[in-house]
């Protein structure tokens, strides 16, 4: 298969910082899109790949799942886009297509796994995928997304990841006007679950375990503000939330949340990926009030396609601090210290 070079940033060890390298990507086949990236988000994802945080780091790792850029060539089969549109790829770039998950629109629980944007197995070229730190990417139509051109354009970059995984639990669970939403942890997930289900008109608590976020959870939509280090506090909203989305991407106690959770609700996972080692779920708020302990991931093309034209309608986007991409090793260190309100992007002209 033909290939062309283009210039990315990646780490070729677990140790080594994220340099310029060159990286080669497949010349359009009928059914592909190409894109010159303009900005890409910087997920936690980016981070604990690069170092091999999860294991199974592929290197050269060239990070990114973030994806905003405008069409520079489309395949001969190409029906959905043209040279010059606006798109967005988000975390997947493929999925076997057939399985009953894939057949539903669910391709982020392709029984076969979806192929990642990076460190995903590239069908085409053999070896592993690579992301969007890059000057283009090269991406099947399907898993291309259409960009809403009055949106602020680096600021819609985190919807494809820090969005729709807390827009896919909204939607999934029928958060609308009457629904009691909760957010736990307020960081890049965080604020967007707070201003998506403020979008979809539910009544909306941020819990925090310091009073120091009151004031922004407020300027992103919430509506209440509950500390959870206070007990007077937490039994105030007892039984309370139809759903809480819960964004903290470390081990931590959801005992005391679960208090909160309405008769029939949902306390949704969407941070932390791993075992519960030390405070394990009890099963008595569960059994008797018939509430639930969920997980959910990204969403599928459609349901992300949704998200865009929901923000769209309503002028959501995250808010960001813009970073030229010689930053990047900077923006990691500050990001596992939380220093970041509330995602870093890329400006990819910088590379």
């Amino acid at each position: 298969m033909s290939t062309f070079t283009v210039k990315a940033f990646g780490a070729e060890s677990k140790t080594a910082d994220l340099a310029e390298m060159n990286i080669e990507r497949r010349e359009v086949t009928p059914k592909d899109v190409e894109i010159e990236i303009l900005y890409c988000g910087v997920c936690h994802s980016d981070l604990h790949t690069a170092r091999n945080d999860w294991g199974g780091s592929m290197y050269p790792v060239v990070p990114g799942h973030e994806i905003v850029g405008r069409i520079t060539n489309v395949g001969s089969e190409v029906s959905k886009f043209k040279v010059g549109d606006l798109a967005a790829v988000g975390c997947m770039v493929d999925s076997c297509g057939h399985c009953e998950s894939c057949k539903q629109d669910l391709e982020q629980y392709c029984q076969s796994g979806f192929t990642g944007t990076y460190n995903g197995k590239d069908k085409h070229l053999g070896g592993h995928t690579f992301g969007g730190y890059s000057q283009k990417v090269v991406v099947d139509e399907h898993f291309v997304l259409s960009v809403p051109e009055n949106l602020d354009l680096a600021a819609v970059a985190p919807l494809l990841c820090a969005g729709i995984t807390t827009w896919s639990p909204l939607r999934h669970w029928n958060v609308g006007p009457n629904s009691k939403v909760a957010v736990v942890g307020l960081g890049g997930l965080g604020h967007m679950a707070i201003k998506l289900a403020k979008g979809l008109g539910a009544e909306v608590t941020l819990f925090s375990r310091t009073p120091g976020k009151t004031e922004d959870a407020k300027k992103l939509g919430a509506d209440h503000v509950v500390i959870s280090t206070e007990q007077d506090q937490m039994d105030a909203v007892r039984g309370k939330f139809d759903v809480i989305i819960d964004t903290v991407p470390y081990e931590h106690d959801i005992n005391p949340y679960m208090q909160t959770v309405a008769l029939n609700g949902t306390l949704v996972l969407v941070g932390f990926v791993g075992e519960f080692q030390e405070e394990e779920p009890s099963t008595r708020p569960l059994i008797f009030q018939r509430r639930s302990v969920a997980g959910s991931l990204i969403g599928g093309i459609a349901e992300t396609q949704e998200l865009l034209d929901f923000c769209g309608e309503h002028n959501i986007v995250s808010d960001i601090e813009l970073i030229k991409m010689s930053e990047i090793n900077e923006a990691y260190e500050r990001m596992l210290k939380s220093d970041v309100k509330y995602r870093f992007v890329i400006d990819m002209q910088s590379l």
